[in-house]
Protein backbone atom coordinates (compact mmCIF):
# COMPACT_ATOMS: atom_id res chain seq x y z
CA UNK A 1 0.00 0.00 0.00
CA UNK A 2 0.99 3.27 -0.83
CA UNK A 3 2.47 5.74 2.35
CA UNK A 4 0.08 8.63 2.64
CA UNK A 5 1.55 12.28 5.18
CA UNK A 6 -0.92 13.01 7.39
CA UNK A 7 -2.96 14.90 8.23
CA UNK A 8 -5.38 13.57 5.33
CA UNK A 9 -7.78 17.33 6.17
CA UNK A 10 -5.18 19.88 6.26
CA UNK A 11 -6.21 23.30 7.69
CA UNK A 12 -8.93 23.36 10.35
CA UNK A 13 -10.45 20.04 9.93
CA UNK A 14 -11.39 19.33 13.90
CA UNK A 15 -13.24 16.27 15.93
CA UNK A 16 -13.52 13.68 12.96
CA UNK A 17 -16.11 11.67 12.85
CA UNK A 18 -15.71 8.82 10.39
CA UNK A 19 -17.99 6.11 8.68
CA UNK A 20 -17.79 3.85 5.73
CA UNK A 21 -21.19 2.71 3.80
CA UNK A 22 -20.33 0.38 1.03
CA UNK A 23 -17.13 1.54 -0.77
CA UNK A 24 -17.34 5.28 0.38
CA UNK A 25 -15.62 6.73 2.97
CA UNK A 26 -17.32 10.07 5.00
CA UNK A 27 -15.66 12.23 7.73
CA UNK A 28 -17.32 14.67 9.43
CA UNK A 29 -15.69 17.67 11.57
CA UNK A 30 -16.71 20.48 13.41
CA UNK A 31 -16.94 24.06 12.21
CA UNK A 32 -18.09 25.99 15.42
CA UNK A 33 -18.83 29.50 14.34
CA UNK A 34 -18.76 29.02 10.47
CA UNK A 35 -21.42 29.09 8.57
CA UNK A 36 -23.12 26.33 7.51
CA UNK A 37 -22.49 23.85 9.77
CA UNK A 38 -19.92 20.49 10.02
CA UNK A 39 -18.28 19.76 6.73
CA UNK A 40 -19.21 16.30 5.47
CA UNK A 41 -15.86 14.75 3.38
CA UNK A 42 -16.42 11.75 0.91
CA UNK A 43 -13.70 9.21 -0.59
CA UNK A 44 -13.50 6.02 -2.10
CA UNK A 45 -9.49 5.22 -0.79
CA UNK A 46 -9.31 7.04 2.89
CA UNK A 47 -6.55 9.55 0.83
CA UNK A 48 -8.03 11.98 -1.27
CA UNK A 49 -10.93 13.77 -0.10
CA UNK A 50 -13.63 16.07 -1.03
CA UNK A 51 -15.86 18.48 0.61
CA UNK A 52 -19.13 16.94 -0.09
CA UNK A 53 -21.44 19.30 1.49
CA UNK A 54 -22.08 21.08 4.99
CA UNK A 55 -25.53 19.88 5.80
CA UNK A 56 -26.90 22.41 8.14
CA UNK A 57 -27.20 25.31 5.57
CA UNK A 58 -30.78 27.08 6.94
CA UNK A 59 -32.70 28.95 9.83
CA UNK A 60 -34.37 25.83 11.03
CA UNK A 61 -31.05 23.92 11.15
CA UNK A 62 -28.72 26.30 12.44
CA UNK A 63 -28.85 30.21 13.94
CA UNK A 64 -25.50 31.65 15.66
CA UNK A 65 -26.16 34.46 15.42
CA UNK A 66 -24.90 35.56 19.07
CA UNK A 67 -22.37 32.85 19.67
CA UNK A 68 -19.26 33.67 20.77
CA UNK A 69 -15.66 32.77 19.10
CA UNK A 70 -15.29 29.05 19.10
CA UNK A 71 -18.50 28.24 20.11
CA UNK A 72 -21.28 26.72 17.77
CA UNK A 73 -20.74 23.36 16.13
CA UNK A 74 -18.92 21.39 18.42
CA UNK A 75 -17.61 17.77 17.36
CA UNK A 76 -20.27 16.25 15.10
CA UNK A 77 -20.61 12.52 15.15
CA UNK A 78 -22.11 10.83 11.28
CA UNK A 79 -23.20 7.46 11.45
CA UNK A 80 -25.39 5.04 9.22
CA UNK A 81 -28.47 2.66 10.33
CA UNK A 82 -28.24 0.78 6.77
CA UNK A 83 -31.21 2.76 6.05
CA UNK A 84 -30.12 6.41 6.73
CA UNK A 85 -27.51 8.93 7.55
CA UNK A 86 -27.84 10.39 10.87
CA UNK A 87 -25.66 13.64 12.17
CA UNK A 88 -25.40 14.65 15.82
CA UNK A 89 -24.37 18.02 16.60
CA UNK A 90 -23.81 20.70 19.53
CA UNK A 91 -24.68 23.90 19.02
CA UNK A 92 -22.65 26.27 21.96
CA UNK A 93 -23.57 29.22 23.39
CA UNK A 94 -21.53 29.80 25.93
CA UNK A 95 -18.09 28.07 27.11
CA UNK A 96 -16.00 30.17 28.80
CA UNK A 97 -16.86 30.42 32.67
CA UNK A 98 -18.77 27.61 34.94
CA UNK A 99 -20.64 26.79 32.58
CA UNK A 100 -21.66 25.66 29.44
CA UNK A 101 -24.57 26.08 27.51
CA UNK A 102 -24.31 23.58 24.97
CA UNK A 103 -27.52 22.09 22.93
CA UNK A 104 -27.45 18.72 21.40
CA UNK A 105 -29.64 18.22 18.49
CA UNK A 106 -30.29 15.59 15.57
CA UNK A 107 -31.06 15.68 12.07
CA UNK A 108 -31.33 12.49 8.95
CA UNK A 109 -31.00 11.91 5.59
CA UNK A 110 -31.76 9.11 2.95
CA UNK A 111 -27.97 10.12 1.52
CA UNK A 112 -25.41 12.48 2.18
CA UNK A 113 -26.27 14.98 -0.32
CA UNK A 114 -29.41 15.02 1.67
CA UNK A 115 -32.41 16.61 1.85
CA UNK A 116 -31.18 17.12 5.47
CA UNK A 117 -34.20 16.96 7.99
CA UNK A 118 -34.73 19.66 10.74
CA UNK A 119 -32.95 19.29 13.79
CA UNK A 120 -34.37 16.62 16.85
CA UNK A 121 -34.05 19.09 20.08
CA UNK A 122 -31.92 16.17 22.27
CA UNK A 123 -30.48 17.78 25.69
CA UNK A 124 -28.19 20.05 26.97
CA UNK A 125 -26.65 18.08 29.95
CA UNK A 126 -23.11 18.34 28.21
CA UNK A 127 -21.44 18.16 24.14
CA UNK A 128 -19.67 15.81 21.88
CA UNK A 129 -22.66 13.36 21.81
CA UNK A 130 -22.83 11.16 19.22
CA UNK A 131 -25.54 7.79 18.68
CA UNK A 132 -24.89 4.06 18.55
CA UNK A 133 -26.71 1.85 16.68
CA UNK A 134 -27.06 -1.44 18.32
CA UNK A 135 -28.02 -4.75 16.47
CA UNK A 136 -30.89 -5.36 18.04
CA UNK A 137 -32.22 -2.00 16.45
CA UNK A 138 -32.21 0.02 19.40
CA UNK A 139 -30.42 3.36 19.20
CA UNK A 140 -28.01 4.98 22.03
CA UNK A 141 -27.02 8.13 22.47
CA UNK A 142 -24.21 9.61 24.61
CA UNK A 143 -22.79 12.72 25.52
CA UNK A 144 -20.57 13.73 28.12
CA UNK A 145 -21.68 15.60 31.09
CA UNK A 146 -21.12 18.73 32.60
CA UNK A 147 -20.89 19.21 36.25
CA UNK A 148 -20.21 22.73 37.66
CA UNK A 149 -19.77 22.27 40.84
CA UNK A 150 -16.26 20.05 39.95
CA UNK A 151 -18.31 17.35 42.20
CA UNK A 152 -15.51 15.72 41.72
CA UNK A 153 -14.59 16.09 38.59
CA UNK A 154 -16.15 19.15 35.90
CA UNK A 155 -16.20 16.76 33.14
CA UNK A 156 -18.30 14.47 35.26
CA UNK A 157 -18.00 10.97 32.34
CA UNK A 158 -20.16 10.07 29.46
CA UNK A 159 -23.52 9.70 29.86
CA UNK A 160 -25.93 6.78 27.95
CA UNK A 161 -29.04 6.81 27.12
CA UNK A 162 -32.11 5.03 24.59
CA UNK A 163 -33.06 7.48 21.68
CA UNK A 164 -36.88 7.09 20.17
CA UNK A 165 -36.68 7.74 16.34
CA UNK A 166 -39.67 7.71 16.21
CA UNK A 167 -40.48 10.31 18.88
CA UNK A 168 -37.23 11.88 18.48
CA UNK A 169 -36.35 11.97 22.24
CA UNK A 170 -34.44 10.24 24.75
CA UNK A 171 -36.30 7.85 26.68
CA UNK A 172 -35.99 5.80 29.44
CA UNK A 173 -33.24 5.68 32.13
CA UNK A 174 -29.79 7.77 31.66
CA UNK A 175 -26.36 6.35 33.87
CA UNK A 176 -23.02 8.03 33.65
CA UNK A 177 -20.96 4.73 32.25
CA UNK A 178 -17.42 6.29 32.08
CA UNK A 179 -15.27 8.86 34.37
CA UNK A 180 -12.43 8.41 32.29
CA UNK A 181 -8.90 8.15 33.45
CA UNK A 182 -6.41 10.33 36.02
CA UNK A 183 -6.08 12.24 32.52
CA UNK A 184 -9.36 13.80 33.46
CA UNK A 185 -11.63 16.19 30.78
CA UNK A 186 -13.29 13.13 29.00
CA UNK A 187 -15.58 14.00 26.10
CA UNK A 188 -16.02 12.98 22.35
CA UNK A 189 -17.48 9.53 22.90
CA UNK A 190 -17.78 7.26 20.22
CA UNK A 191 -19.30 3.43 20.64
CA UNK A 192 -18.87 0.52 19.15
CA UNK A 193 -19.79 -3.33 19.15
CA UNK A 194 -17.10 -6.34 18.37
CA UNK A 195 -17.31 -9.86 19.74
CA UNK A 196 -19.91 -9.26 22.18
CA UNK A 197 -18.12 -6.64 23.68
CA UNK A 198 -19.40 -2.82 23.99
CA UNK A 199 -16.11 -0.12 23.56
CA UNK A 200 -16.59 3.11 24.23
CA UNK A 201 -14.09 5.52 22.54
CA UNK A 202 -12.99 8.98 24.49
CA UNK A 203 -10.31 11.90 24.26
CA UNK A 204 -9.16 13.11 27.26
CA UNK A 205 -6.49 15.41 28.56
CA UNK A 206 -8.25 18.50 27.06
CA UNK A 207 -7.53 19.63 23.31
CA UNK A 208 -4.01 21.03 23.80
CA UNK A 209 -0.48 18.90 24.13
CA UNK A 210 -1.93 16.37 26.56
CA UNK A 211 -4.94 15.38 24.65
CA UNK A 212 -5.27 11.67 24.30
CA UNK A 213 -7.44 8.62 22.82
CA UNK A 214 -9.27 6.81 25.42
CA UNK A 215 -10.64 3.13 24.96
CA UNK A 216 -13.07 1.05 27.11
CA UNK A 217 -15.09 -1.77 26.99
CA UNK A 218 -17.96 -3.55 28.57
CA UNK A 219 -19.52 -7.23 28.21
CA UNK A 220 -23.25 -4.91 28.67
CA UNK A 221 -23.64 -1.83 27.75
CA UNK A 222 -24.32 -0.11 31.01
CA UNK A 223 -20.97 -1.18 32.14
CA UNK A 224 -18.86 -1.37 34.16
CA UNK A 225 -16.34 -0.56 31.39
CA UNK A 226 -12.88 -1.57 32.04
CA UNK A 227 -10.37 0.77 30.32
CA UNK A 228 -7.42 -0.39 27.72
CA UNK A 229 -4.41 -1.97 29.17
CA UNK A 230 -2.14 0.96 27.76
CA UNK A 231 -4.67 3.50 28.60
CA UNK A 232 -3.94 5.52 25.87
CA UNK A 233 -3.99 4.39 22.26
CA UNK A 234 -3.30 7.27 21.39
CA UNK A 235 -1.42 10.35 22.55
CA UNK A 236 2.02 12.79 21.61
CA UNK A 237 1.48 13.97 25.51
CA UNK A 238 4.75 12.33 26.12
CA UNK A 239 6.81 12.91 23.33
CA UNK A 240 6.95 16.36 22.74
CA UNK A 241 8.98 16.22 19.36
CA UNK A 242 6.42 13.84 17.57
CA UNK A 243 5.72 15.34 14.20
CA UNK A 244 1.94 15.37 14.99
CA UNK A 245 0.96 16.53 18.59
CA UNK A 246 -2.41 17.31 20.33
CA UNK A 247 -3.46 13.89 19.06
CA UNK A 248 -6.60 13.04 20.43
CA UNK A 249 -10.27 12.72 20.00
CA UNK A 250 -10.77 10.09 17.63
CA UNK A 251 -13.06 7.34 15.44
CA UNK A 252 -12.41 4.60 14.16
CA UNK A 253 -13.22 2.71 10.65
CA UNK A 254 -13.12 -0.77 8.87
CA UNK A 255 -11.91 -1.22 5.36
CA UNK A 256 -13.90 -3.71 3.45
CA UNK A 257 -11.21 -6.26 3.34
CA UNK A 258 -10.71 -5.86 7.18
CA UNK A 259 -8.06 -3.52 8.38
CA UNK A 260 -8.97 -1.13 10.70
CA UNK A 261 -7.86 2.91 10.51
CA UNK A 262 -8.46 5.75 13.77
CA UNK A 263 -8.60 9.24 12.72
CA UNK A 264 -8.08 11.47 15.05
CA UNK A 265 -7.48 15.17 15.56
CA UNK A 266 -3.92 16.43 15.61
CA UNK A 267 -1.67 19.92 15.62
CA UNK A 268 1.34 20.73 13.79
CA UNK A 269 2.87 23.64 16.00
CA UNK A 270 5.14 25.87 14.38
CA UNK A 271 7.88 28.17 15.75
CA UNK A 272 9.40 28.04 19.20
CA UNK A 273 5.90 29.30 20.69
CA UNK A 274 4.54 26.14 19.17
CA UNK A 275 1.55 27.66 17.65
CA UNK A 276 -0.58 26.10 15.18
CA UNK A 277 -1.77 28.00 12.73
CA UNK A 278 -3.91 25.39 10.83
CA UNK A 279 -5.92 24.61 13.90
CA UNK A 280 -6.93 21.71 14.71
CA UNK A 281 -6.42 19.13 11.64
CA UNK A 282 -7.54 15.25 10.60
CA UNK A 283 -5.03 12.82 10.56
CA UNK A 284 -5.37 9.07 10.18
CA UNK A 285 -3.28 5.74 12.04
CA UNK A 286 -3.81 2.31 10.99
CA UNK A 287 -4.81 0.17 13.56
CA UNK A 288 -5.33 -3.70 14.58
CA UNK A 289 -6.67 -6.28 16.87
CA UNK A 290 -5.17 -7.86 19.43
CA UNK A 291 -5.82 -11.56 20.62
CA UNK A 292 -6.95 -9.85 23.47
CA UNK A 293 -9.74 -8.03 21.94
CA UNK A 294 -8.26 -4.88 22.47
CA UNK A 295 -7.13 -2.69 19.34
CA UNK A 296 -3.83 -1.11 19.00
CA UNK A 297 -2.23 2.11 16.89
CA UNK A 298 0.64 0.29 14.56
CA UNK A 299 3.40 1.93 16.00
CA UNK A 300 1.54 3.86 18.72
CA UNK A 301 0.45 5.05 21.14
CA UNK A 302 2.69 8.04 19.65
CA UNK A 303 1.15 8.85 15.73
CA UNK A 304 2.81 8.53 12.51
CA UNK A 305 3.16 11.03 10.23
CA UNK A 306 3.43 8.59 7.23
CA UNK A 307 0.93 5.85 6.86
CA UNK A 308 -0.21 3.04 4.73
CA UNK A 309 -3.22 3.71 3.00
CA UNK A 310 -5.21 1.81 0.33
CA UNK A 311 -4.97 4.74 -2.07
CA UNK A 312 -1.78 7.33 -2.82
CA UNK A 313 -2.74 11.02 -2.76
CA UNK A 314 -2.71 13.60 -5.27
CA UNK A 315 -0.15 16.01 -3.92
CA UNK A 316 -0.60 18.24 -7.21
CA UNK A 317 -4.28 18.85 -6.00
CA UNK A 318 -3.32 20.11 -2.69
CA UNK A 319 -0.25 22.47 -4.30
CA UNK A 320 -2.40 23.34 -7.34
CA UNK A 321 -3.07 27.41 -7.15
CA UNK A 322 -7.27 28.30 -6.51
CA UNK A 323 -8.47 31.16 -8.65
CA UNK A 324 -12.20 31.69 -7.45
CA UNK A 325 -14.43 33.67 -9.70
CA UNK A 326 -18.16 34.30 -8.74
CA UNK A 327 -20.13 34.42 -12.08
CA UNK A 328 -21.54 30.40 -10.45
CA UNK A 329 -21.79 31.92 -6.89
CA UNK A 330 -19.68 31.55 -3.70
CA UNK A 331 -17.41 28.75 -4.12
CA UNK A 332 -17.69 25.96 -1.67
CA UNK A 333 -14.20 26.44 -0.42
CA UNK A 334 -15.56 29.90 1.37
CA UNK A 335 -17.72 30.24 5.08
CA UNK A 336 -18.58 33.49 6.38
CA UNK A 337 -19.50 33.69 9.75
CA UNK A 338 -22.68 32.55 12.09
CA UNK A 339 -25.90 33.54 10.44
CA UNK A 340 -28.11 32.01 7.78
CA UNK A 341 -29.45 35.03 6.58
CA UNK A 342 -26.71 35.50 3.91
CA UNK A 343 -28.53 37.82 1.45
CA UNK A 344 -27.67 40.66 4.55
CA UNK A 345 -24.09 40.03 4.27
CA UNK A 346 -23.36 39.33 0.80
CA UNK A 347 -24.11 38.21 -2.81
CA UNK A 348 -22.83 36.88 -6.17
CA UNK A 349 -24.98 39.32 -8.59
CA UNK A 350 -23.19 40.44 -11.99
CA UNK A 351 -20.31 37.47 -11.44
CA UNK A 352 -18.75 39.57 -8.48
CA UNK A 353 -18.82 39.04 -4.90
CA UNK A 354 -20.82 42.09 -3.12
CA UNK A 355 -20.11 41.97 0.61
CA UNK A 356 -23.12 44.55 2.38
CA UNK A 357 -21.40 46.59 5.47
CA UNK A 358 -22.84 45.36 8.61
CA UNK A 359 -21.27 45.59 12.02
CA UNK A 360 -17.48 45.49 12.92
CA UNK A 361 -14.98 42.74 12.33
CA UNK A 362 -14.85 40.71 14.92
CA UNK A 363 -18.64 40.69 15.69
CA UNK A 364 -20.68 37.96 17.04
CA UNK A 365 -23.98 38.58 15.53
CA UNK A 366 -23.72 39.81 12.06
CA UNK A 367 -20.65 40.71 10.07
CA UNK A 368 -19.60 40.46 6.49
CA UNK A 369 -16.92 38.88 5.85
CA UNK A 370 -16.14 35.53 3.59
CA UNK A 371 -13.16 33.67 3.91
CA UNK A 372 -11.22 29.85 3.25
CA UNK A 373 -8.94 27.93 5.39
CA UNK A 374 -5.57 28.27 5.80
CA UNK A 375 -4.37 24.61 4.97
CA UNK A 376 -0.28 25.45 3.80
CA UNK A 377 1.73 27.23 5.71
CA UNK A 378 3.12 29.25 3.57
CA UNK A 379 0.53 30.89 0.56
CA UNK A 380 -0.08 34.33 -1.49
CA UNK A 381 -3.98 36.02 -1.91
CA UNK A 382 -5.00 38.53 -3.41
CA UNK A 383 -7.88 40.28 -4.63
CA UNK A 384 -9.36 43.37 -5.94
CA UNK A 385 -11.52 45.31 -4.26
CA UNK A 386 -14.30 48.25 -5.77
CA UNK A 387 -15.27 50.62 -2.88
CA UNK A 388 -16.25 54.00 -2.53
CA UNK A 389 -16.19 54.42 1.70
CA UNK A 390 -17.48 58.01 2.76
CA UNK A 391 -15.65 57.90 6.25
CA UNK A 392 -13.51 56.24 9.06
CA UNK A 393 -16.66 53.75 10.10
CA UNK A 394 -16.82 51.91 6.45
CA UNK A 395 -14.01 50.08 5.51
CA UNK A 396 -13.15 46.83 3.83
CA UNK A 397 -10.81 44.81 2.54
CA UNK A 398 -8.18 41.65 2.48
CA UNK A 399 -7.64 39.63 6.12
CA UNK A 400 -6.28 37.32 7.35
CA UNK A 401 -8.30 35.78 10.64
CA UNK A 402 -8.90 33.56 13.05
CA UNK A 403 -11.56 35.81 15.58
CA UNK A 404 -12.11 38.94 17.49
CA UNK A 405 -8.75 38.30 19.06
CA UNK A 406 -6.54 37.79 16.54
CA UNK A 407 -6.48 38.73 12.82
CA UNK A 408 -4.58 41.06 10.36
CA UNK A 409 -6.89 43.44 8.39
CA UNK A 410 -6.08 45.37 4.79
CA UNK A 411 -8.58 48.00 4.49
CA UNK A 412 -9.80 50.51 1.89
CA UNK A 413 -11.43 52.99 3.84
CA UNK A 414 -11.67 56.64 4.17
CA UNK A 415 -10.81 59.72 6.58
CA UNK A 416 -13.55 62.05 8.31
CA UNK A 417 -13.05 64.54 5.12
CA UNK A 418 -13.83 61.83 2.88
CA UNK A 419 -10.60 60.90 1.83
CA UNK A 420 -10.04 57.48 1.25
CA UNK A 421 -7.04 55.87 2.11
CA UNK A 422 -5.48 52.56 3.01
CA UNK A 423 -5.68 50.98 6.41
CA UNK A 424 -3.83 47.90 8.34
CA UNK A 425 -5.56 47.14 11.30
CA UNK A 426 -4.31 44.08 13.37
CA UNK A 427 -5.61 41.86 16.80
CA UNK A 428 -2.65 40.54 18.14
CA UNK A 429 -3.48 38.00 20.90
CA UNK A 430 -5.31 41.14 22.41
CA UNK A 431 -7.88 38.41 24.78
CA UNK A 432 -9.73 39.45 26.90
CA UNK A 433 -9.90 43.01 25.46
CA UNK A 434 -10.12 42.92 21.82
CA UNK A 435 -7.84 45.98 21.16
CA UNK A 436 -6.43 47.24 17.60
CA UNK A 437 -3.31 47.77 16.29
CA UNK A 438 -2.65 50.55 13.24
CA UNK A 439 0.95 49.76 11.82
CA UNK A 440 0.96 52.66 9.33
CA UNK A 441 2.62 55.46 10.61
CA UNK A 442 1.22 57.90 8.96
CA UNK A 443 -1.93 58.46 6.66
CA UNK A 444 -2.00 56.36 3.39
CA UNK A 445 -4.27 58.36 1.31
CA UNK A 446 -5.06 57.12 -1.87
CA UNK A 447 -7.45 58.35 -4.85
CA UNK A 448 -11.24 58.41 -4.26
CA UNK A 449 -11.88 57.01 -7.38
CA UNK A 450 -10.91 53.39 -8.88
CA UNK A 451 -10.33 49.77 -7.70
CA UNK A 452 -7.51 48.06 -5.76
CA UNK A 453 -5.61 45.10 -5.59
CA UNK A 454 -5.05 43.84 -2.44
CA UNK A 455 -2.64 40.94 -1.64
CA UNK A 456 -1.12 39.10 1.09
CA UNK A 457 2.24 36.80 1.16
CA UNK A 458 2.83 34.53 3.97
CA UNK A 459 5.98 32.35 4.29
CA UNK A 460 6.04 30.66 8.03
CA UNK A 461 5.77 33.47 10.23
CA UNK A 462 5.78 36.29 8.43
CA UNK A 463 3.22 38.34 6.78
CA UNK A 464 4.08 41.10 4.16
CA UNK A 465 0.41 42.97 2.94
CA UNK A 466 0.80 44.64 -0.65
CA UNK A 467 -1.56 46.85 -2.65
CA UNK A 468 -1.56 48.42 -6.40
CA UNK A 469 -3.60 51.06 -7.91
CA UNK A 470 -5.26 50.86 -11.02
CA UNK A 471 -2.73 50.15 -13.74
CA UNK A 472 -0.10 49.20 -11.22
CA UNK A 473 2.25 46.58 -9.79
CA UNK A 474 2.03 45.78 -6.25
CA UNK A 475 3.91 47.36 -3.73
CA UNK A 476 4.46 46.28 0.08
CA UNK A 477 2.65 48.09 2.45
CA UNK A 478 2.81 48.26 6.14
CA UNK A 479 5.98 46.35 8.04
CA UNK A 480 6.23 42.69 8.12
CA UNK A 481 4.05 40.80 10.96
CA UNK A 482 3.76 37.78 12.51
CA UNK A 483 1.87 35.16 11.04
CA UNK A 484 1.73 32.58 14.10
CA UNK A 485 -0.63 34.98 15.93
CA UNK A 486 -3.40 33.93 13.78
CA UNK A 487 -3.45 30.25 15.86
CA UNK A 488 -5.04 28.29 18.39
CA UNK A 489 -2.49 28.92 20.72
CA UNK A 490 -3.33 33.32 20.59
CA UNK A 491 -7.39 33.25 20.33
CA UNK A 492 -10.05 33.43 23.03
CA UNK A 493 -7.97 32.94 25.89
CA UNK A 494 -4.54 30.35 26.08
CA UNK A 495 -5.63 26.74 27.38
CA UNK A 496 -7.89 24.74 25.63
CA UNK A 497 -10.29 27.48 24.44
CA UNK A 498 -9.59 27.94 20.91
CA UNK A 499 -10.59 25.49 18.74
CA UNK A 500 -10.84 26.67 15.02
CA UNK A 501 -8.05 27.74 13.05
CA UNK A 502 -6.72 30.32 10.40
CA UNK A 503 -8.93 31.72 7.35
CA UNK A 504 -7.72 34.10 4.63
CA UNK A 505 -10.30 35.96 3.01
CA UNK A 506 -12.32 39.91 2.26
CA UNK A 507 -14.66 41.55 5.01
CA UNK A 508 -16.71 44.61 5.27
CA UNK A 509 -18.10 46.85 8.04
CA UNK A 510 -20.37 49.94 8.04
CA UNK A 511 -20.79 51.18 11.89
CA UNK A 512 -22.90 53.85 10.58
CA UNK A 513 -25.39 51.69 9.73
CA UNK A 514 -25.92 52.38 6.44
CA UNK A 515 -25.21 48.94 4.41
CA UNK A 516 -22.34 50.38 2.23
CA UNK A 517 -21.17 48.08 -0.54
CA UNK A 518 -17.73 46.43 -1.33
CA UNK A 519 -17.12 44.29 -4.17
CA UNK A 520 -14.56 41.79 -5.04
CA UNK A 521 -13.37 40.62 -8.36
CA UNK A 522 -12.09 37.60 -7.72
CA UNK A 523 -9.90 36.03 -5.21
CA UNK A 524 -6.80 33.98 -5.62
CA UNK A 525 -4.87 31.51 -3.19
CA UNK A 526 -1.33 30.15 -4.07
CA UNK A 527 0.30 27.65 -2.02
CA UNK A 528 3.59 28.11 -1.77
CA UNK A 529 6.15 25.63 -1.17
CA UNK A 530 8.95 27.41 1.46
CA UNK A 531 11.89 26.02 3.36
CA UNK A 532 10.78 26.98 6.42
CA UNK A 533 7.93 24.48 5.84
CA UNK A 534 9.51 21.28 7.24
CA UNK A 535 6.14 19.75 7.51
CA UNK A 536 5.11 19.91 4.01
CA UNK A 537 8.37 19.41 1.96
Amino acid sequence: MPQVRNPILPGFNADPSVLRVGDDYYIATSTFEWYPGVQIYHSRDLANWDLAIRPLNRKSQLDMRGDPDSCGIWAPCLTHDGEKFWLVYTDVKRKDGAFKDAHNYIVSAPAIEGPWSDPFYINSSGFDPSLFHDDDGKKWFVNMLWDQRRRPLLFAGIALQEFDPKAGKLVGPVKNIYQGTDLSLVEGPHMYKRNGWYYLLTAEGGTGYEHACTLARSRNIWGPYETHPQQYILTSKDHPHAALQRAGHGDIVDTPDGRTYLVHLTGRPTTQFRRCVLGRETAIQEAYWGDDDWLYVKNGPVPSLFVDLPGARDDDKYWAEQRYTFESGLHKDFQWLRTPETDRIFNTDGGKLTLIGREAVGSWFEQALVARRQTHFSYDAETVIDFSPTDERQFAGLTAYYCRFNFFYLAVTAHSDGQRELLIMTSEATWPLGTLGFPLREPFPIPNEGKVRLALTIRGKNLQFYYALEGEELKKIGPVLDASIVSDECGGHQLHGSFTGAFVGVAASDTNGTAAKASFDYFVYKPVQHESDRYEI
